[in-house]
């Protein structure tokens, strides 16, 4: 009997004990917080702004990204080249430009064709120096080559050349002579509006000035160009003489073509003439932008077939650095 007691009051303690387990598990669930159906973290890099990488409806929705995208401000394209104009036989006349400033300086090779072959190649020259190391040219200038305004010349000059180092000498200049006009057998260099004539002098001999002052397309490219950008100064280069001439049309040298002679013949190594007076020229290039404000001097390089660049390139640093100031 006691046994049976003592059996009955276990059962009852344990069942007690039971009881308070379910009452305290069942008060602490209803006590607590309900867990919230919260979005998986994505890493930032994984994701662009307007997308959800874990909802790829969203990203064909016009809501996802509703911010308009800024508009980039316009750069005006810096044009390495152009073509600023044809030769009477379609070539074109192509301008390279090197630096983004203000003060441009222009270059001109090839005016007269393959009579002056080495001042195209001098031109060539400088573009690709320039072209190699732009730090050459200072902040605030800009230089433009034209390195061959007469390419029908020189293109007569490289067809009927041949193997030139073994021809004589009367054979050579024949071939360069030919190669000094264009394809309308004008001298190019008579051809501009300064003292302009029909018929101008070379030396001992009498060549077409053309038709009227800018006849010829490859002037009318060099005064187009000059129309349509503010010009510091030119450099024009022809052969043979050895000089720097500076430009006048009438009415005296302006004093910055002085400074400008001065410091490329210092710095080259060649004589300065405040005029070319071996004969008179009509319709020179150089004196057509002295009649129009623009500083211009004529390098004439020692030969015909020597770029002579150690001399340029002397005298075109000295421009740079005068215009850098």
């Amino acid at each position: 009997m006691k046994k049976t007691i003592i059996i009955a009051l276990v059962a009852i303690l344990i069942a007690g004990i039971g009881i308070l387990y379910a009452y305290f598990v069942n008060k602490q669930g209803n006590n607590a917080e309900p867990v919230q159906n919260q979005t998986p973290v994505v890493d930032e890099q994984e994701t662009t702004p307007g997308e959800n990488n874990m909802n790829p409806a969203a990203t064909s929705s016009p809501e996802v990204n509703n911010t308009p995208a800024e508009t980039p401000t316009a750069v005006p394209e810096n044009k390495k080249e152009e073509i600023v104009g044809k030769s009477v036989g379609g070539a074109g006349i192509t301008a390279y430009h090197y630096g983004t400033g203000t003060k441009e300086l222009l270059f001109v090779g090839g005016i007269h064709g393959g009579y002056s072959f080495n001042t195209v190649l001098l031109a060539e020259k400088l573009a690709n120096t320039l072209a190699a190391d732009p730090s050459l040219v200072p902040a605030n200038v800009r230089v433009t080559i034209v390195q061959n305004l007469n390419p029908d010349g020189s293109q007569d000059f490289m067809a009927n050349a041949g193997r030139f180092d073994s021809l004589d000498a009367a054979a050579k200049l024949s071939i360069r002579t030919a190669g000094r006009f264009n394809a309308n057998k004008v001298d190019l260099n008579r051809n501009f509006d300064c003292n302009w004539k029909a018929t101008g002098v070379w030396q001992n001999k009498t060549v077409s000035g053309g038709t009227a002052a800018f006849s010829e397309p490859e002037s009318q490219a060099i005064r187009d160009y000059a129309k349509n950008h503010s010009l510091a100064a030119v450099v024009a280069w022809y052969s043979a003489g050895g000089g720097v001439y500076s430009s006048s049309c009438g009415k005296g040298i302006l004093p910055e073509t002085q400074t400008i002679t001065d410091l490329y013949a210092k710095a080259s190594g060649y004589p300065a003439y405040k005029n070319f007076e071996s004969y008179q020229v009509s319709g020179d290039v150089t004196d057509w932008f002295a009649k129009n404000n623009i500083p211009a001097i004529g390098v004439l390089l020692n030969t015909s077939e020597d770029e002579e660049w150690d001399k340029n390139w002397a005298g075109i640093k000295a421009l740079l650095g005068y215009y850098a100031k």
